[in-house]
């Protein structure tokens, strides 16, 4: 049974998120405040899901995301009033997945929840039964592990950027637009090709801060190159 965490310190909506997803037949774990979110994720490393309020006492939902994404990839999304897109943006940058501004339909968030954990649990099963490994430069991609090493040294990334960087590193040398990436990675269940380059951002800043893999094609997209001298 799928796991899935609720932190938001509107007491009715966290109940009302919870009894949606438990008729679904999901199990859930809710918080009131940040650092009992962060705590509750801390002690559940196995959480298939975590929907995060924005603004809460104590540990906000942006500093909030930003910890958990150091231990646990698992999809995070947002459910909060500030939908202004400068929120949304930085909500992306700091590893979420979605966002889900309020007030929402109900019925909305769980079909949104189900995608996710649907889109998780279909990658899960490709990294059990390929044994392939990606070697280019600096690094080695192990998609049976969901394992990025750079000169040995392992890099956590959140799923969905390490299925981004999968893609690239696949498809080494040549360019990808911005919508064949977001078909591959996100799918037509999400609906934002924006976080296509907030996430390729996050990459950047995670394994290539000197930009010698990733590049912009500008006007087309996206290319991981397959050696150092630019392919």
């Amino acid at each position: 049974m799928e796991k899935i965490l609720i932190v938001d310190d509107e007491v009715e909506i966290a109940e009302l998120i919870s009894d949606a997803l438990t008729d679904e037949g999901f199990e859930t774990m809710t918080a009131n405040d940040g650092e009992t979110g962060l705590e509750l994720a801390s002690k559940n490393p196995d959480i298939s899901l975590i929907l995060l309020d924005i603004m809460m006492p104590k540990v906000d939902g942006l500093t909030l995301c930003r910890k958990i994404r150091d231990t646990i990839t698992c999809p995070i999304i947002f459910v909060s009033a500030k939908s202004r897109t400068l929120d949304v943006v930085v909500g992306l940058e700091m590893g979420a997945d979605d966002y889900i501004t309020k007030p929402f339909v109900v019925e909305e968030l769980v079909a949104k929840v189900k995608a996710h954990i649907r889109r998780d649990r279909r990658s899960g099963t490709v990294a059990e039964v390929s044994n392939d490994t990606i070697a280019i430069g600096e690094f080695e991609l192990h998609k049976d592990s969901y394992e990025l090493l750079k000169n040995k040294e392992r890099i956590v990334l959140s799923t969905r950027e390490f299925q981004l960087l999968e893609f690239l590193m696949t498809n080494a040398g040549k360019v990808l637009s911005r919508e064949e990436i977001f078909n591959h990675v996100w799918g037509s269940e999400y609906g934002d090709i924006g976080t296509v380059a907030v996430n390729i951002k996050n990459l950047r800043n995670k394994i290539d801060a000197d930009g010698k893999y990733i590049k912009t094609v500008w006007g087309v997209g996206y290319k991981f190159i397959s050696s150092l001298s630019g392919d």
